[in-house]
């Protein structure tokens, strides 16, 4: 089996600054590489980071914190990724949730430090791709979808604001929850909250032919969730020679593009 991949990140509009960022990153036990926006790579001996994040905060904070976000994640799995004493779901599954306080702790560390960054935060989400498995930690608002080789779509990060909380319970529906006045209200960030961040982690089977989509809420207030679907599966004609990430921004963009737009498409073949 082998991953491929595509990123792709625009300001949008209406803003000058892009507060988006996203990350992939391919380690073994020797090394730790940066992946270009897109590639394709072996998954045998391999594994693998792709990662969303949403920074906010005034002036440039907010771009700054998602950089940040990411780049903490990066430096852990740099000094950490060689220390594997378990290959045990349990133990992949806390070592994720510990860099995910690990993170949080370091962009809350630069809020105080620095007053231009006061009260910054990010949403951040991730997805390791370990063998025939993946795990995701998530925060925030920010979305990860599973497109299985054979079925429909399905979200596996959870919104952590109220909108998204009384969608999972069935109160409102995607269209209303698009409207909701507490849709952007995030109740879980990277660095903004004072207490500790509580990230939700899962793990899900891969099999050959599936896809995952990782991006902001840029690209979820523009394109829904049967055309987000749609453009990476069955693309249009005056798509289909974009890569998946690009036609995810491309048609948001042209949609909406009131905020920043990010999208990492990965296909396992």
């Amino acid at each position: 089996m082998e991953y491929t991949w595509t990123g792709q990140t625009h300001c949008g509009r209406v803003r000058k600054n892009n507060e988006d960022a996203f990350l992939a990153l391919m380690f073994d036990a020797q090394e730790v590489q940066y992946l270009g926006k897109e590639g394709e790579a072996p998954a045998e001996g391999n594994e693998f980071i792709f990662a969303v994040s949403d920074g906010m905060g005034g002036a440039n904070a907010g771009e700054f914190a998602s950089r940040s976000a990411l780049q903490s994640m990066t430096d852990l799995i740099a000094r950490q990724f060689h220390q594997r004493a378990s290959d045990s779901l349990s133990d992949r599954e806390q070592r994720l949730r510990e860099f995910f306080q690990r993170v949080h702790e370091e962009v809350q560390k630069m809020g105080r430090h620095y007053l231009e960054c006061r009260g910054m935060g990010a949403t951040l989400s991730v997805g390791w791709f370990s063998g025939n498995l993946l795990h995701i930690g998530h925060v925030g608002d920010s979305r990860i979808y599973h497109l299985p080789a054979a079925g429909p779509m399905k979200q596996l990060t959870e919104d952590h604001t109220d909108a998204g909380r009384l969608r999972r319970q069935g109160r409102i529906t995607e269209r209303e929850g698009r409207i909701h006045p507490t849709r952007h209200l995030l109740e879980r960030s990277i660095g903004a909250q004072p207490h500790a961040v509580e990230p939700q982690i899962a793990t899900f089977p891969i099999t050959r032919g599936d896809r995952f989509i990782f991006c902001t809420d840029g690209i979820i207030d523009g394109v829904w969730d049967k055309g987000m679907e749609k453009y990476v599966r069955t693309p249009p004609p005056y798509l289909i020679d974009l890569p998946p990430a690009e036609r995810l921004v491309k048609e948001a963009l042209e949609a909406s593009g009131r905020d920043n737009l990010t999208a990492v498409v990965v296909e396992t073949r």
